[in-house]
């Protein structure tokens, strides 16, 4: 029977910095169009969201008075 190697705690940390230091070569700065884009796409979409919130809280109230 094998025995399956559970790593420690000084191991998984070792792992993350090596996959944090990874993702971090991978990444780069976004330009200002893009950066602009960003922006404009998170806004839209807390706006829609707010909007569906309200939306439902509206019928809530004249639903249930």
């Amino acid at each position: 029977m094998e025995q399956v190697h559970k790593p420690n705690m000084t191991q998984k940390f070792k792992n993350y910095v090596i996959e944090c230091k990874r993702v971090l070569r991978v990444t780069k700065k976004p330009s200002n169009d893009e950066f602009k884009a960003i922006v404009k796409v998170s806004g839209l979409g807390i706006l829609v969201i707010g909007a569906i919130g309200f939306l439902i809280q509206l019928i809530h109230t004249l639903l249930i008075q």
